[in-house]
């Protein structure tokens, strides 16, 4: 990695660059910064197309207009953000950010103005160096370090929004007079320069109506998150392929083949890929990914591309690594299929959000009664929740630009709610039979089974996004050897 002069903040705009305090050139002469001012060709880009989804962006906008009249809105992409010394994790822009505008870039901020008859939209963002004051190649975050950025003139072609420098906003923004509300947690500069004008309830209200407003996807989003999962069936094959290797390796091996698919095919992936093997499918979240893959052993694979949109799936597959399940693999990951059919036929417009978790939970239930892990009847077991030892967490959850989308949505427009056309949700039972579970007989323990398909509600049902990947046992055996010999 190319060693670089510290890099300035926006707010440090104005002050000299900074050198590194151990960097190789003790400082710029006035001949060469006089070079580096001239001789560069003209790279304006012109007669750019909008982005694909810059309607529904405006529609978007428009609602929220409609709900905050009178205010000023103010929606931060965010910052970099430190991952060692002077390097940093790369930047993903605040989900309601993207959602509001489709532009990804730090630093950036939607600001809703009030006036006569809604808002006028602005977005502000880092303009492109001049090339007169050295940032473009003495900054760390310059176009000759870290690419190009988009001018503003070029911006407001691509988004649909005027376009302002955000390094002239906090001043704008300090002297700002009447209501304002903001998205916090993501731009400190931005909320101290709000700091006296805005409330930690009324930015709650903010949020949350974001939040909601993202339950039902349009028609832009549900193709996205098809893309998403078309690539996350890509991404399967890929790992059922190079199951060999991932035994001569690691989980490691399983996750970095997926996390290929997710960066060729899409922006990134969509969480921490879950590559589980043996004992440690029942750890609900195993992203270590550090254990063995063994013949014989079952592997929990739960992962997601995500779209450069953002949009992500989030699929879970259970797979015998040597391509067949044993008699009691098979016993418990039968149970569990059976449980996601009823789970999925229970997602339709007009039902209860719980309706499909209920259901699903009834079957792994019954089966736990059946194989006398837990003594009967059903009903008592559920009301007392006494299957969760093994089944642990829900059922599902909403999905979109966030692999738990939603997640700031009142109780009652969610848990609580009625599925609609247009969400799109998880149904994803499981059974986890820990390695040191006394109470289940010793071929149970150590077995993890959860299945995860992406279900979009339809106006007469729902569909199954993920269909493409095999669910039932047979079928996952024949398609598992049929990548494997092909």
């Amino acid at each position: 990695m190319a060693e670089e002069l510290t890099p300035e903040t926006p707010d440090e705009a104005e002050e000299p660059i900074k050198q590194r305090k151990n960097g190789l050139y003790p400082g710029v002469s006035d001949e060469l910064a006089e070079n580096m001012k001239s001789g560069w060709a003209d790279t304006e880009l012109r007669d750019l197309e909008p982005i694909a989804q810059a309607a529904e962006t405006a529609v978007r906008r428009a609602a929220l207009s409609a709900r905050f009249p009178g205010e000023r809105l103010v929606i931060p992409a965010g910052n970099l953000k430190t991952r060692s010394n002077d390097t940093e994790y790369a930047f993903r822009a605040s989900v309601e950010y993207a959602y509001l505008t489709g532009n990804q870039t730090e630093d950036g901020v939607l600001v809703l103005e009030p006036t006569a008859d809604g808002h006028r939209a602005t977005i502000h963002l880092l303009p492109r160096s001049d090339r007169e004051d050295g940032e473009f190649w003495l900054s760390g975050q310059g176009e000759l370090w870290v690419g190009r950025r988009h001018s503003l003139a070029e911006s407001e072609a691509l988004y649909g929004i005027p376009a302002a420098d955000v390094r002239e906003l906090t001043g704008t923004l300090r002297e700002a007079s009447g209501p304002v509300r903001v998205v916090r947690g993501y731009d400190a500069g931005v909320e101290a320069a709000l700091t006296d004008k805005v409330t930690a309830e009324r930015d709650a209200e903010l949020r949350v109506f974001l939040s909601e407003a993202r339950l039902v996807k349009d028609e832009f989003e549900i193709g996205e998150l098809q893309k998403a999962v078309d690539s996350t069936v890509r991404g399967f094959e890929d790992v059922v392929k190079v199951l060999d290797r991932a035994q001569a390796t690691s989980e490691r091996y399983i996750e970095g083949t997926f996390f290929l698919r997710a960066r060729v095919d899409g922006n990134d992936i969509g969480y921490g890929t879950i590559a589980a093997a043996g004992p440690h499918a029942c750890t609900l979240h195993w992203v270590r990914n550090d254990g063995p893959v063994r013949a014989g052993d079952l592997l929990l694979l739960d992962a997601g591309v995500e779209t450069h949109t953002y949009y992500t799936a989030d699929v879970t597959r259970t797979l015998p690594i040597d391509g067949r399940f044993t008699p009691i693999q098979k016993k418990i990951y039968d149970a569990v299929h059976e449980a996601q059919e009823a789970g999925i036929a229970a997602v339709r417009p007009g039902a209860k959000y719980r309706d499909f978790h209920d259901a699903a939970q009834h079957v792994l239930t019954e089966r736990l009664v059946e194989w006398g892990l837990v003594e009967g009847p059903v009903e008592r077991v559920l009301e007392l929740g006494l299957q969760r030892r093994w089944t642990l967490h829900g059922t599902g959850h909403m999905l979109g630009m966030d692999v738990h989308d939603c997640a700031a949505a009142r109780v009652e427009s969610y848990v609580d709610g009625t599925l609609e056309p247009g969400m799109v949700l998880t149904v994803e039972p499981g059974l986890y039979f820990q390695a040191d579970d006394l109470t289940v007989p010793e071929e149970y323990r150590g077995i993890g089974v959860r299945i995860e398909d992406d279900i979009l509600v339809t106006a007469d049902g729902n569909r199954n996004l993920s269909a493409a990947l095999p669910r039932a046992s047979d079928e996952v055996e024949a398609w598992m050897a049929a990548l494997l010999n092909g």
